[in-house]
């Protein structure tokens, strides 16, 4: 039991803790790490001893996201295989948010793309000060996986971080547009993460999860899952068509190295 390559698992009075572990590659989410923490969120929620689960990273940040080398070699054909791929990574964000059990976003370093949506499908989230966080996927001709911004900070500030590709917000902007419950220094991150879990724990587990399960529902009666259904397929459309932007991106990215592209990408914006 918990015994996985990509993540670590620990379980420490109730809290179980999640962490990504692929610091060498920025913890980015592989195909292997996105089936490892399918797995252990399925395992903690069927855990008994579990009462609250943490998301974190090892190493110098939370995750930059999907690893773009990973789906670069998948060479997807049509909105068919794009789906398919998608949806995937789709059900993998959204998991934190159907958890059963409250799920807390330790981040630090970089909280980026496809890691700032996880961040986001967590029901509690906190930041080390010095974090960078941000959803640059329009920088390259790519789309939004699950369309949560605008639920959590509404529709104003979510086009300016989405329209402009921002990678560069800090803990306390995310903080001020209520992305963020909290901003830590240090190791204070999961030191706060671990107080609020063990508040959770400490509470009645059915009325925590009853509640959560309110809450979260509050927002489907509003209309949540049928914009993120409907979001999902304006993703598989960017994905799926070949814009000058994607296809130069690939071309440097093919040509001279995933460092070059990404170099590419950012150089417009400097």
């Amino acid at each position: 039991m918990y015994h996985y390559k990509t993540i670590k698992i620990e379980i420490n009075n109730r809290v179980g803790v999640i962490e990504f572990n692929r610091p060498e590659v920025m913890n980015a989410f592989n195909e292997e790490m996105v089936g490892e923490v399918t797995s252990a969120m399925k395992e903690l929620n069927n855990d008994k001893s579990v009462a609250c689960i943490i998301i974190k990273g090892n190493g110098r940040c939370f995750s930059a996201g999907f690893d773009m080398k990973e789906a670069s070699q998948k060479s997807l054909k049509g909105k068919t295989q794009w789906k398919k791929e998608l949806t995937k990574d789709f059900d993998f964000t959204m998991q934190f948010w159907h958890s059963k059990k409250p799920t807390i976003a330790a981040v630090h370093g970089y909280c980026l793309a496809g890691a700032f949506e996880v961040m986001l499908a967590c029901d509690i989230s906190i930041a080390e000060e010095k974090t960078f966080l941000g959803e640059p996927e329009v920088r390259f001709g790519s789309g939004i996986i699950a369309m949560l911004a605008p639920w959590v900070t509404g529709p104003k500030q979510a086009k300016e971080i989405l329209l402009t590709g921002n990678d560069r917000l800090t803990a306390n902007q995310c903080l001020q547009m209520g992305l963020l419950n909290y901003v830590e220094k240090g190791e204070g991150v999961f030191q706060k993460s671990f107080d609020i879990a063990r508040q959770i724990c400490m509470a009645s587990e059915r009325s925590v999860q009853l509640t959560k399960q309110s809450i979260n529902q509050s927002f489907e009666f509003a209309g949540f899952k049928k914009a993120l259904s409907n979001s999902l397929e304006i993703d598989t459309e960017i994905e799926s068509d070949e814009s000058p932007e994607r296809l130069l991106f690939n071309k440097i990215r093919k040509e001279q190295g995933l460092k070059k592209a990404l170099e590419w990408r950012d150089s417009k914006f400097k």
